[in-house]
């Protein structure tokens, strides 16, 4: 049972990082703008799930990238690639495989939470960005010749992509520009199948987003002319696209839960989002990392420490885990065990 004065202790560190957080809007501008390609449309309650006849290459590489095997992906999704030439589906994975090793390798604890504050390195980020050029190209040669929902979501996805990665390097113009292109071919690929679910990932994030927006950073998306978002509405469109979603269903699903903890501090409701990832994927130590970052900031020590542990155990029973992400995961496991023993240093 917590004590008052710990409760108290917790509330205040808490309401300290909300406070570091909102001095860095500035750079952040350019991430709550990342997916900036989405407009103010509600969710309907009884979708149901899309028919992208997606190839079993993309959804055997899809389970392979979320168990924390990006590099095993990576061959069925180029398979993709040289069997559809003119589809950019497999461009779109390929960008994918490569964004979650970066992510894994880049992250680290900033204001007590985990996550991936700056692109990892250059030269990474230009190839994940040729990909998606070369996604987008293709979808738009395919819609020029016969427009279709399917090929509207792709370009709008490949944008929103491109975004991401242009918010970790804090470039406004280019995000913006990303996320207003998306905007416009997500909202057309509602128009021409509204059941899609997976193009609410996009509409989603943008709605929560847009409303946890700074003061000054709602007078810059003004000036900008980007519409308005509604954080209900956002949260609603994430849940239809992790649960209705062929394609980006566990990104929803991801992305609610971080925000949750990020932007709102509901660790509680945050750790029910993640839950069916941890259980699905319990390999993956950026779920598990994310977990356990959670519990602690609940004050479930015990819980948390287990979650750390279980990162730790799957270095070192050497897991098919990508390599390189399960060492840096090791050690920012470490680093969260080091701060629950000793929380007067953390």
């Amino acid at each position: 049972m917590e004590s008052k004065k710990a409760k108290a202790k917790r509330g205040i560190a808490d309401k300290l990082a909300g406070t570091e957080l909102r001095g860095t809007r500035r750079r952040d501008a350019g991430l709550i703008l990342l997916i900036a390609f989405a407009g103010m449309i509600a969710c309907a309650p009884e979708l149901r799930a899309s028919q992208l006849n997606l190839p079993p290459e993309a959804t055997d590489g899809l389970n392979l990238l979320y168990t924390g095997q990006p590099s095993r992906a990576l061959p069925l999704f180029q398979k993709i690639e040289q069997e559809q030439p003119e589809s950019p589906l497999g461009y779109l994975l390929e960008a994918e495989a490569q964004w979650w090793a970066m992510y894994c390798e880049a992250c680290e604890i900033q204001w007590g939470f985990v996550d991936t504050w700056k692109e990892p390195s250059r030269a990474q980020g230009d190839a994940y960005l040729a990909l998606l050029d070369k996604a987008t190209q293709l979808a738009e040669t395919s819609i020029a010749k016969q427009d279709s929902a399917e090929m509207e979501l792709y370009d709008g996805t490949s944008y929103m992509l491109q975004a991401r990665l242009l918010g970790l390097r804090d470039d406004r113009r280019g995000t913006a520009h990303a996320g207003v292109e998306g905007r416009e071919h997500l909202l057309r690929c509602l128009q021409l199948n509204p059941q899609m679910a997976d193009a609410y990932t996009g509409l989603g994030l943008y709605n929560y987003y847009v409303d946890t927006l700074s003061a000054l950073a709602r007078v810059l998306r003004f000036f900008m002319g980007i519409p308005g978002g509604d954080k209900r509405t956002g949260i609603q469109q994430l849940r239809t696209a992790m649960q209705q979603g062929e394609l980006t269903n566990v990104e929803a699903r991801f992305y609610l839960a971080k925000n949750l903890r990020t932007y709102d501090f509901q660790y509680e409701e945050a750790a029910d989002v993640l839950a069916p990832l941890v259980r699905e994927y319990p390999e993956n130590p950026v779920f598990a990392l994310l977990m356990g970052n959670l519990y602690a900031k609940l004050a479930r020590n015990d819980t948390a420490a287990t979650y750390f542990r279980s990162v730790e155990n799957e270095a070192s029973s050497g897991a098919s885990v990508d390599a390189a992400c399960q060492e840096r995961a090791s050690e920012l496991a470490r680093e969260f065990l080091d701060q629950l023993s000793h929380p007067g240093g953390s």
